[in-house]
């Protein structure tokens, strides 16, 4: 990263700051960078870099020489960073007033062990990383950037760090100062939105990647949407649930949790989608999840949603616990389709055997409690149980009747793959955001059908663009 790549990119991510700027909420701004519009300061001299270098006694990284040579020291670094440093000021952390950072993670490195380091080489050594780190944010939300020279790639850049004692993510890495900083920016528009070239930028490629999406296109797309999301687009991190939702992706990644937030994404609740294609992923992962009592979208939005989520919940609810109830999988020709192969599967014998432990586990009791911030939760023993499994769990399938029913369950589904594939050609979106039939998800048969395999194969066919009527 150059000084003629640093200006430009610095001189929008100033100009977005100043004009998405609220005095009530963010206290006022320098009048200079009111009046230049630029939060920046001159730029460092030669001269003044080369003396930094010497009072430091080594060679600063490329992009960070290159951003001084921009601007000697900057304003607001994102949201949590209120001011980096100039030539004058750049300090060893060992050096400055933040050096107890050292032996607060000396002391969490002690406590973890010889041992993990060993055995995982990327691994890193906290407290040696930060008794050697350059100190580059002078004031931030308990926040700081550091560059590290013991780690240093091809191109002379050093590996960037970012903490903040309120992530409770330790060191994140970055490969160079450019690529923490630009983190930065990301943050920046992700929590505050700010109106501009950049946000009408990405609000034009996602557009983009929808309709590349509909045309079959899968890795693409799927690539703007990530960026995009992390720029804050939320019509983009709609668009790329339901591709991962159909690509198999793990919960953590994909899982209705990360879109059904009412804190971070409320828009996304009241969303047209939302209530078909949406809420019955809640239900269903409520149904799914590990433990009966444990955490849920369901449960927790139940428990401390607002009240128009609360009241939509309950009436759902309702909806499904009614005898005549069925899920929609979307515009009626599709849905008629896919209806037909369902109702066959489960009028199969095959599907009329349960699962013998499952009402069993639901039923049981559990105890959840707090273990260093994370929740353990526990089945409680009961008297009659000598081995730590409570004695209604002992339940037991002596003739082998569920196993092999679940065996013809899974040829009978494998069998239907073809005529579900077949009928994702009468699909129609119900919205100009809506790219894939999510809402099979919501049937546990369909679900166990679509294979990540299966769901890379109808993201591959070719679907409506437009709407159905």
């Amino acid at each position: 990263m150059n000084r003629e790549q640093w200006r430009p990119f610095l001189q929008q991510w100033s100009e977005e700051w100043v004009d998405s700027h609220d005095p009530e909420k963010d206290g006022e701004l320098d009048e200079a960078v009111v009046r230049d519009r630029w939060l920046g300061h001159a730029p460092a001299s030669e001269e003044e870099i080369a003396a930094a270098e010497a009072r430091l006694g080594c060679t600063l990284p490329v992009s960070l020489r290159e951003f001084l040579a921009v601007t000697n020291g900057w304003r607001d670094a994102g949201c949590f960073i209120y001011r980096l440093a100039g030539t004058a000021e750049l300090q060893w952390l060992a050096d400055s007033d933040r050096d107890y950072l050292i032996e607060i993670y000396d002391e969490l490195t002690e406590d973890e062990g010889e041992e993990e380091e060993d055995e995982d080489s990327d691994v890193i050594n906290e407290g040696a990383v930060l008794r050697r780190s350059l100190l580059v944010s002078l004031d931030g939300d308990a926040a700081d950037i550091f560059l590290d020279p013991g780690d240093v790639n091809e191109r002379g850049e050093w590996t960037a760090y970012w903490l903040a004692s309120w992530s409770g993510n330790g060191l994140e890495p970055f490969d160079s100062f450019y690529e923490l900083m630009y983190e930065q920016y990301k943050s920046f528009h992700a929590l505050r939105k700010p109106e501009g070239e950049t946000k009408d930028g990405w609000d034009t490629r996602v557009e983009e990647a929808r309709l590349a999406a509909l045309k079959g296109e899968v890795d693409g797309p799927l690539k703007v949407l990530t960026e995009a999301e992390e720029f804050g687009n939320e019509r983009a991190l709609l668009l790329r649930f339901q591709m991962l939702t159909m690509l198999g992706a793990g919960a953590h990644e994909a899982g209705i949790s990360h879109v059904v937030n009412y804190a971070h994404h409320p828009d996304i609740l009241r969303h047209p989608l939302f209530e078909g294609e949406l809420l019955p992923l809640v239900f269903e992962e409520d149904r799914t999840r590990d433990l009966p009592h444990g955490w849920s979208t369901l449960r927790f939005s139940k428990e401390n949603g607002p009240e128009w989520l609360r009241s939509l919940l309950t009436d759902h609810e309702a909806r499904r616990a009614a005898p005549d109830f069925q899920l929609s999988f979307g515009n009626p020709e599709f849905n008629a389709a896919v209806r037909h192969i369902t109702d066959r599967l489960d009028a199969d014998p095959a599907f009329q055997v349960r699962d013998p432990y499952e009402e069993q586990r639901r039923n049981a009791t559990y105890e959840q409690t707090w273990v260093d911030g994370q929740p353990v939760i526990t089945v409680l023993v009961s008297e009659e149980s000598e081995d730590g499994v409570p004695a209604n769990l002992e339940a037991h399938d002596p003739f082998g009747a569920y196993d092999r029913a679940r065996e013809r369950q899974r040829q009978l589904i494998d069998a239907a793959w073809p005529e579900l594939r077949e009928a994702i050609r009468l699909w129609r979106p119900l919205h100009a955001d809506h790219i894939a039939p999510v809402a099979l998800f919501a049937d546990p048969v369909l679900a166990e059908m679509i294979t990540g395999e299966r769901g890379r194969e109808i993201l591959s066919m070719c679907r409506a663009v437009r709407p159905a009527d």
